[in-house]
């Protein structure tokens, strides 16, 4: 997988990019990331890639002229790479969509600064709009570092297992469940029986029901979008009943 970024400020991306799981995973190949400076493109004396607004209004909006001749020279080389707008105004992000994005061949991330972008880099050059939040930040850098962590996950070898993304929150759509190491017991507070019991069947019902409860009680519109087989909604059902006789 190739991850080309188009930013005014590519040194954001230095650090980020040389540690952990990520900064591994560039080691040993397994994934790129190609930072670039968007005024490599622009023209003019002081290459220049925003301008003020037609009609007026705070801020400078940033030209499409830069943006387009970076895009065709990406592609020249990554043709089925797709364009993702990092924007306030995008869809929100998912683990779904992460599933889907590391599919892909490449992927360009367009970085935003100052009021946003030209209308018309949106209806001509990109194929889809992202937002990690319902906030503003200064730029577009975090949320593609955000979104290239997230979609580098489900890219083979990089995790040291591939459960790691089946067992993570969302990655069957429920939170996941609490999770628990030595000592055993710690502040006065005992680990859970069962998960010393050895028994992998009681463990596993635990996980389960786990999960349900702690998605029930902090994210309860995750379950609308959540196959449950007839089991975890018997679960659900006595949970729910639990909670309403403790409020």
């Amino acid at each position: 997988m190739i991850f080309d970024v188009l930013t005014l400020f590519p040194g954001m991306f230095s650090s980020p990019l040389q540690e952990s799981i990520l900064g591994r995973a560039i080691k040993q190949e397994i994934l790129q990331v190609r930072t670039h400076n968007l005024r490599d493109w622009a023209e003019g004396k002081h290459l220049s890639t925003d301008d003020a607004p037609y009609g007026g209004g705070d801020g400078m909006v940033m030209k499409p002229e830069p943006i387009a001749r970076a895009i065709a020279d990406l592609k020249q080389k990554s043709p089925r790479a797709k364009v993702l707008m990092m924007s306030p105004q995008g869809v929100p992000f998912r683990q779904q969509h992460a599933c889907a994005l590391a599919a892909e061949s490449g992927l360009i991330f367009l970085c935003g600064r100052y009021a946003g972008f030209d209308e018309r880099v949106r209806q001509t050059l990109v194929d889809a709009e992202f937002s990690i939040g319902d906030f503003v930040l200064t730029g577009g850098e975090l949320p593609a570092m955000v979104m290239i962590d997230a979609i580098s996950r489900h890219l083979p070898g990089v995790l040291g297992s591939s459960d790691s993304v089946e067992n993570d929150s969302f990655g069957d759509g429920l939170l996941e469940y609490p999770q628990y190491t030595r000592p055993a017991v710690f502040g006065g507070m005992a680990v859970p029986e069962v998960l010393l019991s050895g028994d992998h069947g009681k463990v596993a019902s635990w996980r389960r029901e786990q999960q349900l409860l702690r998605t029930l009680q902090r994210r309860p519109e995750l379950l609308e979008s959540v196959a449950l087989d007839p089991e975890d909604k018997k679960s659900l059902e006595r949970l729910r009943q639990q909670i309403k006789l403790t409020e």
